[in-house]
């Protein structure tokens, strides 16, 4: 799993790199909890790759903003879950709600930056 881990931050790196050379702002997003889904194995291998892209996204400055949805979305008692109120029943979708909780963790003055001048990194969740 840790080449699939790899492989993923290589390419969110590719992207973010590509955007930049185009003066294109990117804005990181962390992967959202999927305990008790068919996703979820008993070892936790795929929520350390989780747990390892998110740390990743928070904290490698590569983005001009990060929003976490991980943070919005994860059930506080059980931080490889997502929050039941938010939860279709399959422990991987949101419902209505937890998609509102995702939309205003965005804030609004993201869509009205001026291409990418890269001063530094923001944080939002």
């Amino acid at each position: 799993m840790k080449q699939v881990t790899a492989d993923l931050i290589g390419a969110y790196q590719q992207i973010v790199t590509r955007a930049h050379a185009q003066g294109i702002r990117v804005y990181g997003a962390t992967l959202t909890p999927f305990g008790g889904n068919g996703y979820d194995d008993p070892a936790g291998v795929r929520e350390s790759a989780r747990q390892a892209v998110n740390r990743w996204i928070r904290t490698s400055g590569r983005f001009d903003a990060v929003i976490d949805f991980d943070r919005a979305a994860r059930d506080p008692h059980n931080p490889r879950a997502l929050l039941p109120a938010y939860d279709t029943g399959d422990h991987l979708h949101l419902d209505p709600a937890g998609y509102k909780v995702l939309a205003d963790t965005v804030p609004d003055r993201l869509f009205r930056q001026s291409p990418q001048l890269r001063a530094g990194t923001a944080s939002y969740a």
